[in-house]
């Protein structure tokens, strides 16, 4: 049997096996996670009015995060609730996040109250600016809003400072507390005068409150020391309570929709099914990959970010690189297939920038390592189809010259595409042959036209019309 079949029968199987793995894993994620987030937006049992519903902030800020507390407020009003507690302690997060969740705690129906219970750091101190009241525990801090990068180091593009600048102002002045401190909080070029505290924020600093600080510039409206102080404090009891917390979905989605987590995911998925394909034999890293493609749209469907649309363009794109490899097309099929799947992982994201940053990532990086893989392990690659191997041997299916020879002149059929090269049959044997570059689909007739080394070349015969076809055809 010709080794080259072999490993393209191979290949074949390898691809559909990856293919439908792919549209299982996605069936189970469109069937069964609907039933979870039907579960887990239902209502809170208390719809009596006069409840306090708590709802906790105490991670990073982040776009799963936003989904839970949109439920968690909606919740609360349709409960027709007195008030939204959020219990907060955050160093922070994504700027886009914060943007909108402060601008649904700005517009929310129900009066919110934010309790910081250790920090508001950076954008959760943006998110406490936006509430109707921030209350605070003793020894908690808020502020240091300047903007940084994934290591931590400050921003300083005037774009972006402006603009976060501007947004902390705006929710300063909703509750008329001090703006120029807000500004100090995010401007490191700033000088802001506190006199209430007998400090005076100079160049190069940032702004950071302590609870007692924030009470005596305006930042806080009480120090209380417990959640239940809070709701005292609002006029209700305990018995008023009714505490939000996330399912097992929206916490599962908050791990997934964390850009680090996104990236790692993605550049396992392309990784994995990248080595799959080009390595028979394996097995284990397609499943990786797929597994890991499945968790990345997982997360991002439950966390409400997309729906089936996404996961579709992307097993469509799939589909059409896989055809791309068996049928000419030219590159059209795997253009499209390429432009399928990047707007199926691009879509299913909370944001198409970061997205898109995150997919180079992870591609570059996937290169990388399937290259240096490939390097190491081709002698089990695909790659041997192309390479002349130092050492030929009967037990490899190479002929000799002489061998080769005895095919000069004789006629066969197309097994596979030749484009150029590919496998015919000539007298019952399959004999790897090239084309003079041009293109012969599969089961047509083909000549041995010339032996050149190691080479069979061959052309298509053309069938000439029979004398009574001529006759037809001139009458």
């Amino acid at each position: 049997m010709n080794q080259s079949l072999d490993q393209m029968v191979r290949i074949k199987r390898r691809l559909t096996l990856l293919l439908l793995g792919s549209l299982m894993a996605m069936l189970v994620v469109a069937g069964i996670y609907p039933q979870t987030t039907q579960a887990a937006s239902a209502p809170a049992t208390s719809n009596n009015d006069g409840s306090v519903y708590v709802i906790p902030i105490d991670r990073q800020i982040e776009s799963g995060l936003q989904k839970f507390l949109a439920r968690g407020f909606e919740e609360a009003k349709q409960a027709k609730a007195s008030w939204i507690v959020l219990e907060m302690n955050t160093p922070g997060g994504e700027l886009q996040a914060a943007g909108d969740i402060g601008a649904m705690v700005r517009n929310s129906d129900v009066p919110v109250a934010v309790f910081v219970q250790d920090k508001a750091a950076s954008a959760g101190s943006y998110i406490a600016l936006n509430a109707d009241k921030i209350f605070m525990q003793p020894g908690s801090t808020i502020g240091a809003a300047a903007i940084v990068d994934g290591q931590g180091n400050p921003i300083d593009n005037p774009k972006q400072v402006a603009y976060w600048k501007s947004e902390m102002r705006a929710a300063a002045q909703l509750h008329n507390r001090n703006a120029d401190i807000a500004d100090g909080m995010t401007d490191v070029n700033m000088v802001v005068p506190m006199p209430e505290i007998n400090k005076t924020k100079e160049k190069g600093q940032i702004i950071s409150l302590s609870s007692n600080e924030a009470l005596k510039v305006g930042f806080a409206d009480d120090i209380l020391a417990s959640t239940n102080a809070v709701v005292a404090e609002l006029g209700h009891s305990p018995a008023d309570i009714v505490q939000v917390q996330p399912s097992a979905g929206e916490n599962i989605a908050r791990v997934l929709t964390n850009p680090i987590v996104t990236t790692l995911l993605l550049f396992i998925g392309i990784a994995g099914i990248a080595i799959e394909i080009i390595i028979p034999g394996f097995g284990i890293p397609g499943i990786v990959g797929i597994v890991a493609f499945a968790l990345y749209f997982f997360g991002s469907y439950a966390a409400g970010f997309s729906g089936s649309t996404t996961w579709l363009l992307f097993l469509g794109g799939l589909i059409l690189l896989v055809l791309e490899l068996f049928i000419p097309s030219f590159g059209i099929l795997g253009i499209l297939g390429s432009a399928s799947l990047i707007t199926g992982v691009v879509k299913a994201a909370y944001d198409t920038s970061d997205a898109l940053l995150s997919l180079g990532i992870a591609f570059a990086s996937a290169a990388v390592v399937v290259t240096l893989i490939a390097i190491l392990l081709k002698e089990r690659g695909v790659w041997n189809r192309f390479i002349l191997k130092e050492q030929l041997s009967s037990e490899q299916s190479f002929m000799s010259r002489l061998t080769r020879e005895q095919f000069l002149g004789k006629e066969g059929t197309s097994v596979t595409p030749l484009r150029p090269s590919g496998t015919v049959m000539i007298e019952g044997e399959r004999i790897d042959v090239v084309t003079q570059g041009n293109f012969i689909a599969n089961d047509r007739p083909i000549r041995v036209k010339q032996v050149d080394g190691s080479r069979i070349i061959v052309e298509e015969i053309i069938q000439e019309p029979s004398s009574l076809d001529a006759h037809l055809i001139k009458e």
